[in-house]
């Protein structure tokens, strides 16, 4: 009777913890696609060849030109300054220091850096780039796209390090049994078996990044401030969609405000392409062939 009963309350308790589940599921899948489809019927509308084509000086004629160059060179940047580092950084805590006391210590300053407002990553960003630059050069503010692209590195950073060190983490331990036992370096392991049986979530992990960095706006307001013409030298002030973004819903124009929703949705279908590509690719590659 005992034993029964017990079965029933499991039996109660799993069926409530499976119904919530699904309800919370449901309700983030609404969120999701409300927020897509305001997001799909607010910027179809103002999407033309102008927008790829004139930068924000030409606004109300629906210019982003610069605004999408900016964004992608920052993004390029802040990718090639933290993917490196963060993925070395994810494979020493992983295999070198994951019981150690400076590894917990890496650790627990990640997560820190991982919860930092933005906007502090970019303060912090403006005090030690922006302003040691404007010294040098003679008092002139010095907004920059690579003081840009350093304070989304800094966003970037925690992301991919913690993605590593978990995928990492998460590998087989038969691996590194199988490599040992055969008298492979460590290094040699971590290159040619650990590296290639995770990579998939390691590339996850630099996505997200990016598609965290792709959204910020705060920080691109103390480092590279905004340009209305085109730019591509990385030490002049830089446009970028979301700050582009940001001033158009500022202003009272509802052209402005399309060319906005207009800027959303680029960001958006640039992040959703990005994912579902690197998705596809991936699960090609394991699928076996005959």
């Amino acid at each position: 009777m005992n034993n029964t009963a017990l079965h029933l309350r499991r039996r109660i308790a799993n069926a409530v913890a499976l119904a919530a589940s699904c309800v919370a599921t449901g309700v983030g899948l609404v969120f999701l696609a409300w927020i897509l489809w305001t997001t799909l019927k607010n910027g179809l509308g103002a999407m033309s060849w102008r927008l790829f084509t004139q930068p924000t000086a030409y606004a109300e004629q629906g210019g982003l030109s610069n605004a999408i160059v900016g964004s992608a060179i920052m993004n390029v940047l802040a990718l090639a300054i933290c993917a490196p580092i963060g993925v070395l950084a994810g494979v020493f805590l992983a295999e070198y220091g994951n019981r150690s006391r400076l590894g917990n210590t890496i650790r627990f300053l990640n997560d820190i850096l991982l919860s930092a407002p933005s906007i502090v990553l970019g303060l912090f960003v403006y005090v030690g780039v922006v302003l040691p630059m404007s010294n040098l050069s003679h008092g002139a503010v010095s907004f920059s796209g690579m003081a840009g692209a350093t304070a989304l590195a800094l966003i970037g950073l925690p992301v991919i390090v913690r993605t590593t060190d978990e995928m990492l983490r998460l590998a087989p331990a038969s691996l590194r049994e199988a490599a040992f036992a055969l008298g492979i370096p460590q290094w040699k392991l971590i290159v040619q078996v650990l590296m290639r049986a995770v990579r998939s979530g390691i590339v996850t992990g630099v996505l997200l990044a990016l598609a965290r960095m792709a959204g910020e706006t705060a920080p691109l307001l103390f480092t590279a401030f905004g340009n209305n013409y085109l730019t591509v030298h990385p030490l002049d002030k830089t446009a970028s969609l979301p700050v582009a973004i940001y001033q158009y819903t500022n202003d009272p124009s509802p052209e402005l405000h399309a060319i906005a929703w207009a800027g959303a949705l680029l960001i958006t279908g640039f992040v959703l392409a990005l994912s579902l590509l690197v998705r596809m690719t991936f699960s090609r590659k394991q699928v076996p062939h005959d």
